[in-house]
């Protein structure tokens, strides 16, 4: 019987104690079934005395009796939080953007207007395809001013489609120009493959820094960001030398200097830039690529 009754007693104390202890200080609360207990430790007063309530709490919270068994039975360790819920404003990993700027339609454009200018080329009509491609120059420098000087226009999604729409207009106007036979076919093979294999490189890094669940909706939609593309110094001169050669090789007919040395020399200057330029990504691959991760 006196053990029964010290157990009990060292139980009830131990349960109160744990009641006392909960975060945020204050008295003890009631246990829980018992509605008259706050009024009788109060002396039924709302506020002065002993008050197991703040006055601001509402209605009465059960004591966490499952937390003091839970200390009794293991020995005084914690209970285990609850695993928190993610909240619907938490960033996420990727940065969900915009991508209808002016400067990603610009690229999308210029992307358009690559097939136009190799079905102009095959057919012959030179001087119409050097209008197009002067277009298509123009929506490149836009893109970039417009991106560079206007900080809501600039978004991940364009640090890739700009590079991409540049890396397609190039290679259907090498493939076409030199179905007539304005490129020699060793240059035009070696930028297609330089090309492709930055094109598959760009596709490994959307896939590696895309987080789970990795589904082909979520891979395919602009709107997650996951990565920045930086392209080397080279890279950016071999672009405009790969440039320059397709506006000559398209004037060329135009104004009849087909067989001219500088032209010629032009292929070398090209071919020099495309390597050193393949060479960079492979040397500064990491560096050229800035995974984003949104805090």
């Amino acid at each position: 019987m006196l053990a029964a009754a010290w157990l009990g007693r060292g139980s009830w104390g131990l349960l109160r104690g744990a009641a006392r202890r909960r975060p945020g200080g204050g008295g003890a609360r009631p246990l829980g079934g018992r509605p008259g207990a706050a009024a009788a430790a109060g002396g039924g007063r709302r506020g002065g005395g002993i008050s197991c309530l703040p006055a601001c709490a509402g209605p009465p919270r059960l004591l966490r009796a499952p937390a003091a068994v839970w200390r009794l039975l293991s020995g005084g360790a914690a209970p285990p939080e609850p695993p928190r819920e993610r909240s619907a404003a938490e960033p996420c990993a990727e940065l969900y953007e915009n991508p209808w700027t002016i400067p990603n339609i610009l690229s999308m454009a210029r992307m358009g207007l690559a097939p136009v200018l190799g079905y102009l080329i095959v057919e012959e009509n030179f001087s119409v395809a050097l209008g197009v491609f002067v277009l298509a120059g123009v929506t490149d420098l836009l893109d970039g001013f417009i991106a560079r000087n206007w900080a809501n226009q600039k978004s991940a999604l364009g640090s890739a489609l700009d590079p991409l729409a540049d890396k397609i207009l190039i290679s259907v106007l090498y493939v076409s120009l030199t179905c007539a036979n304005l490129i020699p076919v060793p240059l035009t093979s070696m930028i297609i493959l330089r090309d492709a294999a930055l094109i598959a490189a760009v596709f490994y890094v959307r896939y590696k820094t895309l987080s789970p669940p990795r589904t082909l909706s979520r891979y395919f939609n602009p709107c997650y960001a996951t990565a920045q593309l930086k392209p080397t110094f080279i890279s950016k001169m071999n672009t405009a030398v790969q440039l320059i050669l397709v506006a000559a090789s398209l004037a060329a007919p135009v104004f009849n200097y087909v067989d001219s040395i500088y032209l010629q020399t032009l292929w070398c200057i090209t071919a020099f830039t495309t390597v050193t330029s393949a060479y960079s990504y492979y040397h500064y691959g990491r560096k050229t690529v800035q995974v984003i991760k949104n805090k």
